[in-house]
């Protein structure tokens, strides 16, 4: 199957080139469109004539190609090509290898869930508090999708402050935390782990808020849908992107939206896997 690939040139290292990945998915017949400054990926994503949508980039390049793939009913290629890869990882995809990737354009097809907050898609979290605000601060610099797996690191640093705390609504009950994570699909028990998934098919969101001044305290919760409310608008990260939301915000799962493709016999979440030819 063919289709159409956008990459992101910035996202990726150096092994593989951005050379070498545009040569192998050209030679099993896809498409290839390598971002340019200055212009704007959602508009390119819905102008292409594709019937396979891919994306080589970070977390946050890719939620808004799925999110365009989910418009137009169009299953979605993830090939791992930014830091963290949080995403492809959890999808059962190997990292380290974009180049094997590829193969999904013509693999098995998956249906896995997305996260919306208001009509926006997010893959992995949106995040509220400490976390969103020093995404807004490193942006100047570079963008860096730090989400879970670096949670313990920053509450030494910064929950000890009581300043770093604010109160959020959530349905309605009233909280005090630093972070205010909302997942698509539950992270792992493990603190160590935090950042992984076992599924991206469950259909909850999970709701993470931390709190503390010498001790990190958990609160955790699961639902299709959280509202969240505040007396402000909030800094925040989708995907490891900076955004601004203004309250309230409307949280839900959107189960089983995304035809995701992957390589032939790749293991990861379990869900409805069809041949895709």
């Amino acid at each position: 199957m063919g289709g159409t690939l956008f990459v992101n040139p910035r996202s990726g290292a150096d092994d593989p080139s951005v050379d070498d990945l545009v040569a192998a998915a050209t030679a099993i017949g896809v498409s290839v469109h390598v971002m340019r400054d200055g212009e704007d990926l959602g508009d390119l994503v819905r102008d292409a004539d594709a019937d396979v949508l891919g994306m080589a980039g970070g977390d946050g390049s890719l939620g808004c190609v799925a999110q365009v793939a989910i418009e137009r009913d169009v299953p979605f290629v993830c090939i791992p090509w930014g830091t963290r890869n949080h995403f492809a990882i959890d999808a059962g995809l190997a990292a380290d290898d974009p180049l094997a990737a590829l193969s999904a354009f013509g693999g098995d097809e998956r249906r896995v869930d997305v996260g919306r907050v208001g009509d926006r898609v997010f893959l992995n979290n949106v995040s509220l508090g400490v976390y969103g605000r020093l995404v807004h601060r490193r942006e100047h610099s570079r963008r860096r999708d730090e989400a879970l797996a670096r949670l313990r690191a920053l509450a030494t640093s910064v929950w000890q402050d009581r300043r770093w705390s604010r109160r959020f609504r959530v349905d309605g009950q009233t909280i005090h935390a630093s972070v205010v994570l909302v997942s698509n699909n539950e992270y792992r028990d493990e603190l160590t782990a935090l950042g992984e998934r076992d599924r991206l098919d469950a259909g909850v969101l999970a709701l993470y808020a931390a709190r503390g001044i010498r001790r990190l305290h958990w609160t955790e919760r699961t639902a299709p849908q959280f509202r969240i409310e505040t007396s402000r608008p909030l800094h925040a990260a989708v995907d490891g992107e900076p955004v601004v939301l203004t309250s309230p915000l409307e949280l839900r799962i959107d189960a089983r939206a995304l035809r995701l493709l992957v390589p032939p016999e790749v293991g990861g979440p379990e869900g409805d896997t069809v041949e895709h030819k």
